[in-house]
């Protein structure tokens, strides 16, 4: 069994002066998951690494790159998920969280519960010694200059939704060798969106799905266009007709356009190893290692490749 790693740094119209950037990020998040996968690390510890890393690079709205709400706060959103036993753990509406992947994760192992939000959440990390960072830390001067333009909730989303503007959110999905799959989702959500919003990425069927009797999801896109169809779900329900895991996504997605009119985009990975990167909006960046070839993409149709050092 050879282990699979896929990361995407949100399904969007990525404009040119951020679209290098996405791609080192992704790349670099792929290896790192990949160097986990390579070491005996399972699919589990991969899908963290990878979303850590693209939570810790300002260019993703994730982490150190969120986005703000209308009152300019930071609302992050998390889930990861483990195929071997179906157990997931998510926070939503989580601040001052650099990682929430992470606090996703210990809410999978160290409580009882499947998620957590907002204040409770934060009660949580602090309870277990998960350091804080200030909100400033958490913001990039470029989206502190958007959303001073897009102060508006009702002009902000409507823009954003038409332009498939920042509906990016990161995400990772892996297969280890013993055949063991994962995802991990993570996301600041719409800029401008109001207090307390909640889209698809902490929901499990929505925003990722691991079952090692299927594969694993992660997506990426307008949030509630997904949580309408539970897109991650939606997916995996192909692949089990036996379907591949890219015409599976790439039937998924024209549902929910043909459906809910909604953008987005997935990756996906068997417990066999067959992976896909799949999206309707302009943009997704994306890596993949797999056999020690890097591939990776951003614009429709294109995928490219290359060596891993060894």
């Amino acid at each position: 069994m050879s282990a699979v790693v896929v990361v995407h740094g949100g399904a969007w119209a990525i404009p040119d002066e951020l679209a290098q950037a996405s791609m080192d990020g992704v790349k670099v998040a792929a290896r790192e998951g990949f160097s986990v996968l390579k070491t005996g690390g399972s699919a589990l510890d991969a899908v963290e690494a990878a979303v850590r890393t693209l939570e810790d690079n300002s260019v993703f709205n994730a982490g150190h790159g969120a986005t703000l709400n209308s009152d300019g706060g930071v609302e992050l959103d998390a889930i990861i998920m483990d195929g071997r036993t179906l157990a997931s753990g998510a926070v939503s509406s989580v601040k001052n969280i650099a990682n929430p992947v992470s606090l996703a994760r210990a809410v999978m192992e160290k409580t009882a519960h499947s998620m957590l939000t907002s204040r409770g959440a934060n009660l949580f990390a602090e309870s277990i010694g998960m350091p804080t960072v200030p909100t400033e830390a958490l913001v990039s001067e470029y989206e502190r200059k958007e959303w001073e333009k897009h102060k508006s909730y009702v002009t902000g989303v409507r823009e954003e939704f038409n332009s498939q503007w920042v509906h990016d959110t990161v995400g990772a999905v892996a297969v280890d060798s013993a055949g063991n799959v994962a995802c991990a989702t993570s996301t600041g959500g719409i800029r401008n969106k109001m207090v307390g919003r909640v889209g698809d990425s902490p929901i499990i069927g929505s925003g990722g799905y691991a079952d090692n009797f299927s594969g694993a999801v992660s997506c990426t896109g307008h949030g509630e266009s997904i949580l309408k169809v539970t897109l991650a779900r939606l997916i995996l329900s192909h692949v089990e007709q036996g379907k591949s895991v890219a015409e599976s996504s790439q039937l998924s997605l024209q549902y929910m356009a043909d459906r809910v009119r909604g953008a987005g985009g997935s990756i996906v990975v068997s417990p066999s190893g067959q992976w896909a990167a799949t999206f309707t909006t302009e943009r997704m960046a994306w890596a993949a290692v797999d056999h020690d070839a890097l591939w990776y993409g951003l614009n429709p149709k294109e995928k490219f490749k290359e060596q891993v050092p060894q």
